[in-house]
């Protein structure tokens, strides 16, 4: 079930959900905006020949109020708010429409587990033959919280944990079988 914006604030109330720092303006019908932090990451380009899913990928990493993302290129970002969710909510990162009609694509690589506890690093991608301006702190997307059945068994604990500023892949420190 999707939560309303009355539900949204009681978990906030009691801090069983938290959202740090976070304004009255942020709370929409059926979400929260979030807003942009000032950490970027980039792909160090000319130090890789290409990507695997078994090395560690090197990142070039900077601070902004302002970032400028040349058409047809990522950027991985932060979150200026700190997100603590509880083990029986989960949420879904989603680009505003706003946003979004500008060709800026912005996802986290589907939903926030219940249990995380971190800013969110976000995929920024400029699908425009134009490049995009962007400034910190502006709203620039909006997490959809969604309540589970019951709390999950195993909340997540993963390798992405208590991330502060955007953290690039680690899919190379999976186990595969």
């Amino acid at each position: 079930m999707i939560l309303s914006d009355k539900k949204i604030l009681e978990l906030l109330s009691t801090r069983e959900l938290i959202i740090d720092p976070i304004t009255p303006e942020q709370i929409q019908p059926a979400s929260v905006d979030i807003r942009l932090g000032n950490h970027f990451l980039k792909l160090d380009e000319n130090s890789i020949e290409s990507m695997t899913l078994t090395d560690e990928i090197r990142y070039l990493s900077f601070e902004t109020d302002e970032v400028i993302i040349p058409p047809h290129s990522f950027l991985l970002a932060t979150t200026r708010e700190y997100i603590k969710l509880p083990g029986n909510l989960t949420a879904f990162v989603e680009g505003r429409s706003s946003i979004g009609r500008l060709g800026l694509f912005i996802q986290n690589a589907g939903w926030v587990d219940p249990g995380f506890e971190g800013e969110i690093t976000l995929e920024l991608y400029n699908a425009n033959r134009l490049p995009i301006k962007l400034k910190s702190d502006r709203r620039i997307c909006q997490l959809v919280f969604a309540s589970m059945d019951q709390y999950a068994m195993n909340p997540y604990k993963g390798k992405y944990q208590g991330q502060k500023k955007p953290v690039g892949s680690r899919v190379y420190l999976d186990e595969e079988a």
